[in-house]
C-alpha cells in the first residue's frame, strides 16, 4: 500500500495516468464499436446483457493481462521467421517484416476475423433479402452465446493491444490498473448511447462497419509489422463521424420542414 502511495505521490505518475487513460478510452473505441454492433444483432431484450457480459470480458482480460506482464511481454519475441529475401522497400526503407511473434499473430487473425465480419454484416446490410435459389446467404440469427463468443474473440486482440500500449508508456503496474478500469467504466456508460445511436440511424451502422475494416486493415498491416500511426486512423474516423452527423443533421432539418 505504501508503494502505490508512494507512486502516486509524484505529479509525473498523474500526468502518465491522465495520458494513459486517454490513450486506452481510444484504443477502447475499437472495441465498443464491434460490441455495439454484435449486440444489436440480437433481440431488444438480450442487447444490454450482452454489453455488459462483453464490457465485464474486456475488463477481466485487461486486468489477467496485467497480472502477466512478464508473459504478455513474451508475446512480442519472435517464433518463426520465413526468412524471405528482399523485404524492403524499393528505395532501401524497411518493409514488412519475416519474423513474426504470437502478438503479430493474434492481430493478423483478429484484423482477418474483423475483415470477414465487417464484410459480411456490409452484405446483409445492403442486400438484406438475397436470392436464396442461387445461394443460401439470408440474414443471419445470431444466438446469444454465438455473440459472447466473438466478443470474447475481439476482447482478446483489443486488450493485448490496450495492454502492450500501456507497458511501453508507464512502468508502474498500479497506474496501468487504474488507467485501465477506468477506460472500461467510460465504456460501461457509453456502450448503451452508442449502440441505441447506431441502432437509431441505419447510416450509422454502415459507417461504423466501414470503421470496422479499417482497424482490421490496420491490425494485419501491425502484425506484419507495418506501423499505421493511430492519430491518422482516428483523425480519419472522426473526420467521417463529424461528416455523418452533419448529414443526420440536415436530414432531421428536412424532415421537420415536410411535417411543419
Amino acid at each position: 500500500m505504501s508503494g502505490i502511495i508512494a507512486v502516486f505521490s509524484e505529479p509525473a505518475a498523474w500526468a502518465a495516468l491522465a495520458t494513459l487513460v486517454v490513450m486506452e478510452i481510444v484504443l477502447g473505441i475499437d472495441n465498443l464499436i464491434f460490441i455495439s454492433i454484435l449486440s444489436n444483432k440480437l433481440p431488444a431484450s438480450q442487447r444490454q446483457k450482452a454489453r455488459r457480459i462483453g464490457i465485464a470480458l474486456a475488463l477481466g482480460m485487461r486486468l489477467a493481462l496485467l497480472s502477466t506482464i512478464a508473459w504478455l511481454v513474451s508475446l512480442t519475441q519472435p517464433v518463426f521467421d520465413l526468412g524471405i529475401s528482399g523485404a524492403a522497400g524499393p528505395h532501401g526503407e524497411p518493409g514488412f517484416e519475416t519474423a513474426f511473434s504470437w502478438r503479430d499473430l493474434i492481430l493478423i487473425a483478429g484484423g482477418l476475423f474483423l475483415l470477414w465480419k465487417a464484410t459480411k454484416e456490409i452484405h446483409h446490410n445492403i442486400d438484406p433479402h438475397p436470392n436464396d435459389d442461387i445461394f443460401d446467404t439470408a440474414p443471419p440469427r445470431l444466438g446469444f452465446a454465438a455473440a459472447i463468443v466473438q466478443i470474447l474473440m475481439l476482447d482478446i486482440v483489443f486488450s493485448i493491444d490496450s495492454i502492450l500500449t500501456a507497458v511501453g508508456m508507464t512502468e508502474h503496474l498500479a497506474i496501468m490498473v487504474v488507467a485501465v478500469i477506468a477506460a472500461v467504466l467510460v465504456m460501461l456508460l457509453a456502450a448503451d448511447p452508442l449502440a441505441d445511436f447506431i441502432n437509431r440511424n441505419p447510416t450509422v451502422v454502415m459507417l461504423a462497419l466501414g470503421f470496422l475494416l479499417m482497424i482490421g486493415s490496420v491490425l494485419i498491416a501491425d502484425g506484419f509489422g507495418v506501423h499505421v500511426p493511430k492519430g491518422y486512423i482516428y483523425s480519419a474516423m472522426a473526420f467521417s463521424a463529424g461528416v455523418e452527423m452533419l448529414n443526420i443533421w440536415a436530414r432531421q432539418r428536412r424532415e421537420r420542414q415536410r411535417s411543419a
